[in-house]
């Protein structure tokens, strides 16, 4: 399998687990100082200032939004990968509000997630 294929695989992989509200397997395919930034989680926690980093602090914020919101739900549009990132672009589905169109940025070095930026309006 390619690079390519391989970054490919992990976001597909990420986006399973994501749905599957899979925590244990979405947290296994980021390392353990990662870093992540979400406008959501700037609004909710303005003192993030939208980014968290480590294991621990991805694991409370994907907790928080499984319970908050059960029905949260992604669904592929895009999924392109160079040697080093993957973009994806995907639709946020929760049926009591309006579909969002996102995007997100994986930045993967050996095998795991090291960073990832969500954007959306």
């Amino acid at each position: 399998m390619s690079t390519n294929g391989n970054l490919e695989y992990i976001a597909q992989t990420w986006l399973n687990a994501f749905n599957a509200r899979n925590l244990e397997k979405l947290l296994s395919l980021y390392h353990d100082q990662a870093v992540h930034y979400s406008p959501k989680l700037k609004i909710r926690h303005p003192e993030t200032n939208g980014l968290v980093s480590g294991k621990d602090a991805l694991r409370k914020w994907w907790q928080d939004a499984f319970d908050r919101i059960p029905e949260l739900h992604y669904q592929i549009n895009t999924l392109t990968a160079n040697d080093e990132r993957v973009f994806m672009e995907y639709v946020r589905q929760v049926p009591t509000e309006p579909d969002m169109l996102v995007a997100e940025v994986l930045e993967i070095a050996d095998g795991l997630i090291v960073a990832s930026r969500v954007y959306h309006g």
